[in-house]
């Protein structure tokens, strides 16, 4: 199976709303412990740890790419 990075969602803006709403009212410790849950839920689910790889290796270069950025405007 291949990391898939488009879309699989009918309406994307409901699952981002979802992920938002699932935050509201924790601490940042409370909002880390969900992400990290999570996370470790929908890797369970996709049960690949190569594509889990891959998927770790495409959000670190996004994090260190939008520090770059970030650098940039700086």
């Amino acid at each position: 199976m291949a990391l898939s990075t488009s879309s699989n969602f009918a309406k994307p803006d409901d699952a981002f709303r979802a992920v938002v709403e699932a935050h509201r009212g924790l601490n940042d410790e409370q909002s880390a412990d969900l992400d990290a849950a999570l996370v470790l839920v929908l890797a369970n689910h996709i049960g690949d740890i190569a594509v889990l790889h891959e998927a770790i290796a495409l959000a670190k270069r996004r994090m260190h790419d939008a520090s770059q950025q970030q650098q940039q405007q700086q």
